[in-house]
Order: structure tokens, then sequence, then C-alpha cells
């Protein structure tokens, strides 16, 4: 089931959340600095393809937190909003409601996405 629910969520915009995480990973890693905030985005991008039966887990600690802060007003809030706008119209369906559901999850993720760890579940 999660292999049908993955497919599908490419066609109704999985593919258009990985390219955004994409686009901030390479934006990232124009700067030295920023490499790591971009091999995150790349290791995010990972969900953004295939989130059914994956569950995110925080771990986070003040490392994590303070690159998070400077993540939300770089590139996260913008993440976030577009990942909320397409859960938003996804969500207007009956069908729709499960990938609105990944959305969701995946706009949580883009405002606090260190200290993160993906697992798998099932």
């Amino acid at each position: 089931m999660t292999f049908l629910g993955n497919l599908i969520w490419l066609i109704c915009g999985g593919l258009l959340s990985a390219i955004g995480w994409w686009l901030a990973g390479i934006l990232w890693c124009i700067t030295i600095i920023g490499i790591p905030v971009g091999m995150q985005c790349f290791k995010l991008s990972a969900l953004s393809l295939c989130p059914f039966g994956k569950e995110i887990i925080n771990e986070g600690g003040a490392g994590s937190f303070l690159l998070n802060v400077l993540w939300f007003f770089l590139s996260g809030f913008e993440l976030a909003l577009g990942n909320f706008l397409i859960g938003c119209l996804l969500c207007v369906t009956i069908i729709g409601i499960p990938f609105g559901l990944q959305f969701f999850k995946i706009a949580k993720l883009c405002l606090c996405p260190f200290g993160a760890n993906i697992v798998n579940i099932g």
C-alpha cells in the first residue's frame, strides 16, 4: 500500500515539494558555511519523494535550535507555506485528504528540519 501511496503522491505534488527542497539545498551549498544545511535539504528531499511509511522523530538540541531559527527566516517559511497550501488544496476532496496530511507533515518539517530523524515504520 505504501508503494501505491508514494506513486500517487508524486503525481499529486510530491515532486514539486522535492524540487523545492533541492533548490533550497543548492542555494545553501553555494556557500561553504551553508553546506551542512544544504546536505540536510537533500536528505529531506527523499522524504518529500516517498513520505508514506515514514515517520519523523525530533531529537534536536541547542545546536539544532540555533540552525532551525536561522533556517526559518532564510528558507523554511517559504517551503512550509508552499507545502501547507498544496495540503489545503488536496484536503478539499475526500480522496486527497491522506495526501494533504502528508503535505502538512512535511510543512511542519520545513519549519524545523534540524534534529529531525526519519525512520521507516511498518
